[in-house]
């Protein structure tokens, strides 16, 4: 398991209650909701980011507080329920859970918004012993986001602590900024501020491109940070640090319902990609479109990587498939989106042991007998089992890490069991696909397939082009 993030910052609830709207009150000129029972509710503010990252398949852990009621039972279980350690969610009793309440009407528009805050700062005395704590486990956190929503948990001093900490160990720091105050987030990694926060910290213009790229300019000297990545609606991001413009891109959103948790979607993923090891200029692309995926949905919600993917594809953007955990609960489920959106899913599996050009002919077409294509991959026990002990040559990492880089793949997964049928069971594909000169009552997985109405195909091998012919040639060199 890699490095975890951990998420800092104010812990809200946002609850959504759905109705219509029909009439105006005979009583004042107001619109009558009637609420139809429909009510959802999902972690906001600072534990809209954790939501995200942990959506994304990065560790992650949420510092924060929440009160002894219930907003803080419902939001505590929402967030381990998306797998996040909550372990540093703090409950205070004398403080009230923040939430925000939405009337949601027709075609999903907001009809008003009821707010429950309590933004009273907390004190030093009472983060003490999560300092502490958060110290000394501290080489576990590749990377720390802090989420400031101005709600009275990242004061003055604990950003700074939390900074400090970070830059004492080597940690980046990624903070979604809200204060005017510059020296507040002074030394983090990177501030991420829309375009009216940008013009208050820099004291600057920002109305046009140009001059927020300077007015960031600004900003990254006075904080003494590495980058600003600026969000200018519209306008798309600017990537900047002290010597000026790194990159710049377009808002790539095409239908925008609602902006509420865009800017939490986007810094959980430019963290995600940064954690990875993705450059930043890359990662800003990713957060981009992660933003306008979100922006086409209503309220906060959980933006997946799959839908990133999609988005960037249909954009004629590359971006490397994902790698499925069959044995991880709920490992397969950008599958299961997949196929509810419509998507017709093609399944093969193999070795794949050294990639070769009959791999390359024979998976191009399998992609084109529907949307999605997903790899099997045998382990490298499962190999062993079927090839020998001197097999595989490249390990499952490396396998998969090579199929992923594939444009035209979609997903791979590896399997460890001799045959591939029981992950067939759990994807249902709608094309099953094997290479070679099989019968269809051969291969493993057919007969579930074709009995879910499914179809089995079988592509032929490009002659003379095989992994054993190229290790039989490697032996004889």
């Amino acid at each position: 398991m890699g490095k975890k993030i951990l998420v800092v910052g104010d812990a809200m609830l946002d609850s959504y209650h759905f109705g219509d709207v029909n009439r105006i009150s005979p009583e004042a000129p107001v619109p009558v909701f009637l609420e139809k029972g429909n009510r959802k509710y999902s972690p906001g503010g600072a534990a809209n980011v954790a939501v995200n990252v942990s959506a994304i398949g990065v560790p992650t852990v949420f510092f924060a507080i929440s009160g002894n009621d219930n907003y803080g039972n419902i939001l505590k279980e929402q967030l381990e329920d998306s797998g996040i350690e909550t372990d540093y969610l703090l409950v205070k009793d004398d403080y009230k859970t923040i939430s925000k309440l939405r009337y949601i009407g027709p075609g999903n528009q907001q009809i008003l918004r009821v707010d429950r805050e309590d933004t009273s700062p907390i004190s030093d005395d009472f983060l003490d012993d999560a300092f502490k704590s958060l110290e000394a486990g501290i080489q576990d956190f590749g990377l720390i986001i802090l989420s400031d929503y101005l709600k009275g948990f990242l004061t003055d001093n604990t950003t700074k602590r939390i900074i400090e900490l970070a830059n004492k160990y080597g940690i980046k720091t990624l903070v979604d900024v809200k204060d005017k105050n510059v020296s507040k987030y002074s030394k983090a990694t990177l501030l991420k501020p829309n375009r009216k926060e940008l013009a208050e910290l820099s004291g600057c213009d920002t109305s046009t491109v140009a001059s927020a790229v300077e007015a960031a300019k600004t900003l990254c000297i006075k904080a003494g940070c590495e980058y600003v990545l600026a969000t200018l609606g519209a306008d798309g991001m600017i990537l900047v640090n002290k010597d000026g413009l790194l990159s710049s891109i377009k808002s790539v959103a095409s239908e925008v319902y609602d902006v509420t948790g865009a800017g939490d979607t986007s810094i959980a993923y430019l963290a995600a990609e940064l954690v990875k090891g993705t450059d930043i200029e890359h990662a800003m692309i990713v957060a981009n479109y992660a933003a306008g995926v979100q922006v086409s949905k209503v309220g906060t919600s959980i933006v997946y990587p799959d839908e990133v993917c999609a988005a960037m594809q249909d954009d004629g953007r590359s971006k490397a498939a994902g790698i499925l955990d069959y044995y991880h609960e709920g490992g397969l489920d950008p599958l299961v989106r997949a196929k509810d959106s419509g998507k017709k899913i093609v399944f093969t599996n193999g070795c794949f042991d050294i990639l070769h050009v009959g791999h390359i002919t024979y998976l191009r077409k399998a992609k084109r007998l529907g949307d999605i294509l997903v790899i099997g991959v045998n382990s490298d026990d499962s190999v062993r089992r079927l090839k020998g002990e001197s097999r595989p040559i490249n390990t499952c990492k490396d396998r998969m890490t090579i199929l992923s880089s594939l444009d035209f793949v979609d997903y791979v997964v590896e399997f460890k069991e001799d045959t591939p049928a029981g992950l067939i069971e759990k994807i249902a594909p709608d094309v099953l696909v094997k290479g070679g000169d099989y019968k269809v009552e051969e291969i493993a997985g057919a007969d579930f397939v074709m009995a879910n109405g499914g179809e089995v195909k079988i592509i032929d091998f490009v002659p003379g082009k095989s992994t054993t012919g190229i290790v039989e040639k490697m032996k004889r060199s």
